[in-house]
């Protein structure tokens, strides 16, 4: 039995980089030789067992062979006869297929140490193009080693390619995809990751809403840098340097799927996108099966942002509307966040990265505003029920009444 560290790990090291996950292959074991030195069983798919002191996974080395569609349609083989070699070569990429031993001896069977220095993402293999998921996944290394110069093969870019004609990326699983993609969210550069899908043809397959934003035109007066695909990768790419959460970043994406809409003849004038843009965010949310709090920021913010880069100017009643559909009063970290990425929206433009966002403090003021408007004294005056709904919306209007001439002075 030898056991070895495979993988991230490895990989990480070799790049200086700090170690969070570490893998374990076992070669030349039996499943009944792990269960006799204490590991513990898990996965039904293929042998993996948890070590019994640290709890960390142990995969027994395996083969594998297509055998159906999708990230799922694999049958493997696992048995002493297995090599290590034999295990690396099914991996994804030649940085992903090293390993090396307890006295940190390395066997790199696929040249992925060259690779790490030449800060190339290879396939190992042609198998590379038997698993649709690998194509989101090089896009996340690549958003994730964009700032150290990594670029994708473009050998393993045309297998991507391949794989994104195939059809194949329609057989993954909504939960596989998401895992990916909201990884690759919260990479430093998550910009990299949208276009390395694009240029592989994958983006027009997963999400064809936020394809069909590159080549739209913008009014040059307000959007600096025209192509509406382009402003969506600088406002994703301001949300990361401002170090946002996956519910902003997300919204960010989707935050303008509107204009892909807009017939060609109206151009670039882009009128209440906003509002067509909803049903493709909910579109796009249910095909991925995004988390309730991502969905939920991601059609309000479609839906309002403009509102938000308006604050200054709207009347108090639209403010409060705009609180109430935020419920602000009982969740306002959503509010919050809504800011946050009408913040993102305004910074991703050419040249105004830098430019003071004065609406969000408006914002919040008014927020703040509305939510010190004390029930007490209308429950006091016997109002109840429906009533005391009207009286403390009355309330609330007088505050943003007063909030805004106060800021207007």
């Amino acid at each position: 039995m030898r056991i070895y560290k495979v993988g991230g790990a490895v990989r990480d090291r070799l790049l200086g980089k700090p170690v969070t996950d570490i893998d374990w292959v076992v070669v030349g074991a039996t499943t009944k030789e792990m269960l006799a030195q204490g590991y513990r069983p898990v996965g039904a798919d293929f042998p993996v067992f948890l070590h019994p002191k640290s709890g960390e996974e142990y995969a027994l080395a395996r083969t594998e062979r297509k055998s159906g569609r999708g990230y799922g349609g694999f049958t493997f083989h696992a048995s002493p006869e297995v090599t290590l070699e034999e295990d690396l070569i099914r991996r994804d990429l030649t940085i992903n297929a090293m390993a090396e031993d307890d006295q940190q001896n390395l066997t790199d069977p696929y040249h992925g140490q060259h690779d790490l220095e030449a800060r190339v993402l290879r396939h190992v293999s042609p198998a590379f193009a038997e698993d649709p998921l690998r194509v989101l996944r090089v896009a996340r290394f690549a958003a994730r080693y964009a700032g150290l110069g990594f670029t994708v093969a473009p050998e393993t870019l045309e297998l991507m390619r391949q794989l994104s004609e195939s059809g194949e990326l329609k057989a993954l699983t909504a939960e596989r995809s998401w895992k990916e993609i909201s990884r690759a969210l919260m990479e430093d550069q998550p910009r990299v990751f949208i276009e390395v899908l694009r240029e592989c043809g994958a983006l027009k397959v997963l999400m064809p809403e936020v394809d069909a934003l590159f080549g739209v035109p913008q009014p040059a007066a307000h959007h600096p840098e025209i192509d509406t695909g382009v402003h969506t990768l600088s406002v994703l790419e301001q949300a990361a340097q401002h170090k946002q959460p996956l519910t902003v970043r997300w919204a960010c994406l989707l935050h303008d799927l509107g204009k892909g809409l807009t017939p060609v003849e109206e151009w670039p004038r882009h009128i209440a996108h906003e509002h067509t843009g909803l049903k493709l965010i909910k579109a796009v949310n249910e095909r991925f099966k995004a988390p309730k709090d991502c969905q939920e920021l991601a059609l309000l913010v479609g839906q309002y942002h403009t509102h938000g880069h308006r604050a200054l100017e709207l009347k108090p009643s639209t403010l409060l509307d705009l609180l109430q559909s935020f419920d602000v009063y009982r969740r306002p970290q959503r509010f919050e966040e809504f800011i946050a990425a009408c913040e993102m929206d305004a910074r991703g433009r050419k040249g105004l990265e830098q430019r003071s966002y004065p609406q969000a403090d408006y914002l919040r003021g008014a927020a703040t505003a509305a939510r010190n408007v004390a029930v007490q004294p209308l429950l006091e005056k016997g109002f109840k029920g429906p009533e005391l709904g009207e009286a403390i919306k009355r309330e609330r209007l007088k505050a943003l009444k007063a909030y805004k001439e106060a800021a207007s002075a």
